[in-house]
């Protein structure tokens, strides 16, 4: 992009961020809106992203008066690698090598000297001589971040409160209507919940035959909860691709009069696209097939409506509000009941590293923590045929489906809570669980760097960008070094793995290869146990002999930290 002319580069999301309370990105988005940013949701520096693009402005930032004030010439280095050439007046000279095959590395001839380019790799080089960067080799070290769990420390003995939503119309209704009205529309975006309730007769000497009728439901999204006589039968939900859905649900009727509650949801707005003010949610048809005399429908039926939840008129979420006479105390919480509210107080999590809750135990809802909005929770199961990849290969075209990760797991299993929302005492947790979970499976988690690795080839750039200057650099003398760094107040406390030679693998599954020098864990643990970062050079003397003539030597490392 830079190396043809490119001048603005818009890095959204470069710091990820939360969906706090009932804010979105649109329908079925998550609460995180992290999107693997290189300062992730909880501020910290995800490695090697956010260090490889300081490397490229370093890089960029070398080039500055060639790319702005030079002219540009494209020479061509093979059938698919190229050099675009940046000269100015001052005699200086910018250039950046592309090798554009996605599959083959390559070795090209640029003014008498040979680059070894990656598949699909750009080097650049700020003095037409030095490659000071080069987008596939990374000389970066990764730090793996973990979600430490913590027991959810409850302050008082008697931790539990909760509070059962009443099904349906909990309240006088808000207005009667024999048709649908848009969810939106109605509520104002004031909350997610819209109560749709009816009843109807069954005659007495149902049923007649032994096949169970359906309850048939079609809504223009997002979600909807199902309760027969004050049961819930089922839910249903559309997608991020598609809102509106329809669902057919077995049902079982008694004599004489059944009331049906169905409590309609939005799970965000739509925020973009051709006219997606007019895009609506909410219940568009209901009927009941398999009945005595067919199909009964109930869309034109008299439907009251109840805008929102008992528990957010009482504002139960704030623990200020004088609502404390509305909770029950419980020494333990029911579990897998729907439409439940929790209370508990807690404890602070331990430390300073930020803090997730993990909500993997329950279904579906909103939480609070000292009345702010932690944002609604779903940590629903993503598909496990949803083309995930065991290994993310960079080279190529990107497309949506390139190197996804998390199929058959939680879509989103830990929330952010800022450590500025925690009191030293006194902290109120409060949950609204839509579905069921268990509450008592909650816990706190703790963000927290543990190990760092490092994979670094003797033919990686090794050029310091912190003090090169190509003014006066003619050759690149220094051997390519790995450097390791734990987090501010940690050291480097074991190595598990290093090796000089030729291994493989990623960060925590790295495997030594057919050369491996035999004092490479040696030479590592002198050069970086027991302190907070340290540099082990490919050169290190330590290596001595060459353990493979001819081969290119690659250093991989992995160290906890704490």
């Amino acid at each position: 992009f830079f190396g043809k002319g490119g001048t603005v580069q818009n890095y959204y999301v470069y710091h990820g961020g939360t969906n706090f309370g009932r804010t979105t990105g649109g329908p079925f988005i998550t609460t995180s809106y992290d999107y693997d940013a290189p300062i992730d949701e909880y501020g910290l520096k995800r490695f090697p992203k956010w260090a490889h693009l300081k490397e490229l402005h370093k890089s960029i930032k070398l080039c500055e008066h060639s790319l702005l004030f030079g002219n540009s010439t494209l020479l061509s280095l093979g059938p698919q690698q190229e050099a675009d050439v940046y000269t100015d007046h001052s005699g200086g000279c910018v250039a950046f090598l592309a090798n554009i095959d996605s599959e083959k590395d390559k070795v090209v001839t640029f003014r008498n000297r040979q680059y070894d380019l990656p598949a699909w790799s750009v080097s650049i080089l700020p003095d037409c001589k030095n490659v000071v960067f080069n987008t596939a080799k990374v000389r970066s070290q990764t730090l793996m971040v973990d979600m430490v769990p913590e027991t959810l420390q409850a302050s008082k003995p008697d931790q539990w409160s909760i509070f059962t939503e009443r099904i349906g119309i909990w309240d006088k209704n808000d207005f009667v209507r024999n048709e649908f009205v848009d969810h939106i529309n109605t509520t104002k975006d004031s909350t997610d919940y819209l109560w749709h309730t009816t009843s109807f007769d069954v005659d007495r000497n149902y049923p007649a035959s032994g096949n169970h009728p359906i309850l048939n439901i079609g809504s223009k999204g997002h979600a909807v909860h199902a309760f027969l006589n004050n049961m819930l039968i089922g839910s249903a939900y559309g997608n991020g691709s598609e809102s509106s859905f329809s669902v057919q649900m077995p049902i079982n009727l008694k004599a004489g009069k059944n009331e049906i509650a169905l409590l309609s949801m939005t799970v965000g707005l739509k925020s973009a696209g051709p006219y997606y003010e007019w895009v609506g949610a909410g219940l568009t048809s209901v009927n009941i097939s398999g009945m005595q005399n067919g199909t009964m429908d109930l869309s034109s039926n008299n439907w009251a409506y109840k805008i929102g939840l008992e528990g957010e008129h009482y504002r139960l979420f704030k623990p200020d509000q004088g609502n404390n006479q509305r909770w029950r105390p419980q020494s333990e919480p029911p579990k897998h009941q729907p439409l439940t509210w929790y209370k508990v107080n807690v404890d602070v999590p331990q430390g300073d590293d930020p803090v997730g809750l993990d909500m993997q135990s329950m279904g579906k809802g909103l939480v609070w923590l000292n009345g702010n909005a932690i944002g609604r929770y779903w940590p629903r199961t993503s598909p496990t045929d949803d083309r995930c990849t065991p290994s993310c290969d960079y080279r190529g075209k990107f497309s949506p489906n390139k190197c996804r990760a998390g199929c058959g797991k939680p879509t989103q299993r830990w929330y952010h809570v800022p450590r500025s929302w925690f009191h030293p005492s006194g902290n109120t947790l409060v949950v609204f669980e839509e579905q069921g979970g268990d509450p008592t499976k909650i816990t706190f988690s703790r963000r927290v760097a543990t190990s760092v690795c490092s994979f670094v080839s003797e033919n990686y750039p090794s050029i310091d960008l912190e003090s090169w200057d190509k003014s006066i650099s003619d050759e690149n003398p220094l051997a390519a070094k790995v450097q390791l760094s734990c987090p501010k107040g940690k050291n480097i406390s074991s190595i598990k793995f290093a090796s000089f030679g030729d291994p493989s693998g990623t960060c925590r599954s790295y495997q030594q290869g057919s050369c491996h020098h035999p004092d490479s864990l040696s030479v590592v643990e002198k050069a970086c146990l027991n302190i907070n970062s340290c540099t082990v050079s490919l050169s290190d003397e330590g290596f001595g002999e060459d353990p493979c003539p001819g081969v290119t030597k690659t250093l991989a490392i992995e160290a906890d930290c704490s």
